[in-house]
């Protein structure tokens, strides 16, 4: 009996070390899982493409959990104070590389060595691919891009008699559509411009009329800033205002003023498009005007993804990265327009009427913005933005709030 015993004790032992061991086994492979940390600013919609992603990514790594972490409004500074205590994301949406570059991974020996990335670098339109670089090095590569175009109420050009505007249109033609468009009388308004942050979208103007807010060389803003074709640019849009052929809104008020049926014309990217699709209103877009002789130029807006220069999963973080700007990322992805020359030309996203300009103005966006030029361009760009709302809302002329601001500014080029 007790040999009988002995026996099933020692069944039951084995049976159990042989199911932990099962057990174990099992496990093994969520033990093992890897996290990696991938920060956004974007909420809604935009968020949910880029989980789509992270979820695809973890289904073509079934050892990787991708933790998708939203900051929001907040995304600046929770990402500065995540390099301050060394435990940033590994991989981030990325724009002002000039602020954060020495905590981010420069990509230049990556790209060198990895065949796959040559493939959809070369796919990469130019001019997109150079706003992630800062002194000569790439610290991101690039999610998508807007440019920026005129959008026009068909309905109050129509009631005017007047004709769409096209391309190679004028400024003179801009002026002189906005004032017949204008009855301040009933609130209607040939143009409308934003009380303040106007300074990075009023650079494709400045470039426009053959100026530019700094020296090529990022050294000197004495003759650029306050040159005579920056001042002509902005003295353009506070003449409109003068003689009641645009008004100024409230920054957050800017779209909607649009919505409302009562502005004529309105500069913007391509993110009101569907909300002006959904307010019911017939509208065209068309590319900038030109000044007279001077080729149009556009600014790109685009957002990237960039390495921490402290992660711990480099080769892991490098693969998220390019799977992220590939074309089965960038299919996912909505609300900008793609970066890669196929996914465009396979999308037909070109060919939409109201898409086109923008892609025509990503032809023109060939000149390098301001805060690529210098480290400590946020200073400079309060200066230059307060000069700007200044002679905008009537307070200044741009002769003078140009040369205070640059002024005022030039330490910040003194000490770069």
């Amino acid at each position: 009996m007790k040999k009988f015993v002995s026996t099933i004790v020692c069944v039951l032992l084995l049976s159990s070390i042989f199911a932990s061991a099962c057990s174990n086994e099992m496990a093994s492979p969520s033990s093992n899982q890897v996290t990696l940390r991938f920060a956004t600013w974007d909420t809604g919609e935009s968020l949910k493409y880029e989980q789509e992603i992270a979820k695809l990514f973890e289904q073509k790594n079934p050892h990787v959990k991708v933790q998708v972490e939203s900051y929001a409004e907040g995304y600046d500074d929770k990402i500065a104070a995540s390099f301050g205590t060394k435990n940033p994301p590994d991989v981030m949406y990325m724009w002002n590389y000039p602020t954060y570059y020495q905590s981010l991974l420069p990509m230049d020996d990556l790209l060198a060595k990895d065949t796959a990335a040559k493939s959809i670098t070369e796919d990469f339109y130019e001019n997109i691919f150079n706003y992630h670089k800062f002194e000569g090095s790439s610290y991101g590569l690039p999610v998508g891009f807007v440019t920026r175009v005129i959008y026009y109420n068909k309905k109050l050009f129509d009631e005017a008699g007047l004709p769409y505007p096209t391309e190679g249109w004028t400024w003179d033609d801009f002026r002189s559509a906005a004032k017949q468009l204008s009855n301040p009388a009933k609130k209607q308004y040939g143009f409308v411009l934003k009380q303040k942050d106007n300074s990075y979208a009023f650079q494709e103007f400045v470039w426009s009329n053959g100026g530019n807010f700094i020296s090529p060389d990022g050294k000197k803003l004495e003759g650029f800033m306050n040159s005579q074709e920056t001042k002509e640019a902005i003295s353009l849009f506070s003449d409109l205002i003068k003689d009641g052929s645009a008004i100024v809104v409230e920054s957050d008020r800017y779209t909607e003023s649009f919505k409302s049926g009562k502005i004529a014309m309105i500069e913007n990217g391509i993110w009101p498009l569907e909300g002006f699709k959904e307010a019911g209103l017939d509208f065209g877009t068309v590319e900038l005007p030109a000044f007279p002789g001077k080729p149009v130029k556009g600014v790109i807006h685009s957002a990237g993804v960039s390495i921490a220069k402290d992660t711990k999963q480099l080769e892991l973080a490098w693969e998220f990265v390019k799977f992220f700007v590939s074309t089965e990322g960038a299919k996912i992805r909505k609300g900008d327009m793609p970066a890669l020359k196929s996914v465009a030309k396979e999308t037909k996203v070109a060919e939409d009427p109201l898409r086109k300009p923008f892609y025509s103005m990503l032809e023109k966006g060939d000149e390098v913005p301001a805060f690529l030029l210098h480290a400590k361009w946020n200073e400079i760009d309060k200066n230059l933005d307060y000069a700007i709302s200044s002679v905008l809302l009537g307070k200044d002329q741009a002769d003078h709030a140009l040369d205070k601001a640059v002024k005022i500014s030039n330490q910040f080029v003194e000490t770069k």
